[in-house]
């Protein structure tokens, strides 16, 4: 399928607060311009699980609907987004380079359990906390990683590869944890995180969330 059958897809999602994997795809799908309509389901209430079942084939966020279809886990959701839209260069160009970009996501997306359950995502967070040494080591490799992407591919701009990609739809939850639990960091990583969360959808995001936190108890 080379683009979405719908003339308006619509993106399952969780609290903008709290829901990292819901922010990843929602990125991803801002950058490719199409239209898409949010359908919002409050977690952590007494009928989040009946409005999960009726929404995703896992009962859980997110999920991208083009009518019929439902297309589940954020990386997935990513990926079939840079299928259908080529154009916005959500993947680079490079076979080459595009491995090591899938091979960093993918990292995100199946690691650093420590780092995700010891400093949840939580966008109006600010405190200074000091990790266990299970997160910490996760912490430097998430920094190693980028410093080794900026370094070797991020000539063309001030994301891991350049221009922004899945890799930052991937790991823009992890600089609002950064920036949350007040993380030490290199300047390499230390500009990487102000870059990502400068961007006009990481903003509108947080806006959100923000408006989040004074509506929702």
């Amino acid at each position: 399928m080379s683009r979405p059958h719908s003339p308006e897809l619509i993106l399952v999602i969780g609290d903008k607060r709290k829901s990292s994997w819901s922010l990843r795809p929602w990125l991803a799908l801002r950058a490719t311009g199409y239209p898409f309509r949010e359908r919002k389901i409050l977690l952590d209430r007494d009928t989040t699980r009946a409005e999960l079942e009726a929404a995703s084939p896992t009962a859980k966020v997110p999920v991208l609907l083009d009518g019929e279809l439902a297309i589940w886990e954020s990386l997935a959701i990513c990926e079939t987004l840079a299928e259908w839209f080529p154009a916005a260069g959500l993947w680079p160009a490079d076979p080459g380079v595009r491995a090591q970009a899938r091979s960093a996501a993918t990292e995100m997306h199946g690691g650093f359990a420590s780092l995700r359950r010891e400093f949840p995502m939580d966008l109006t967070l600010r405190t200074r906390a000091t990790p266990s040494t299970a997160t910490q080591l996760e912490i430097d490799r998430i920094c190693q990683l980028w410093r080794d992407c900026r370094a070797r591919f991020g000539a063309g701009g001030d994301m891991l590869f350049g221009t922004w990609s899945i890799v930052d739809c991937m790991y823009a939850p992890v600089a609002t944890r950064f920036r949350s639990y007040g993380v030490a960091l290199d300047p390499v990583c230390a500009t990487y995180v102000d870059a990502v969360l400068a961007t006009p959808d990481m903003r509108a995001w947080t806006d959100e969330a923000e408006l989040e936190a004074g509506e929702i108890p």
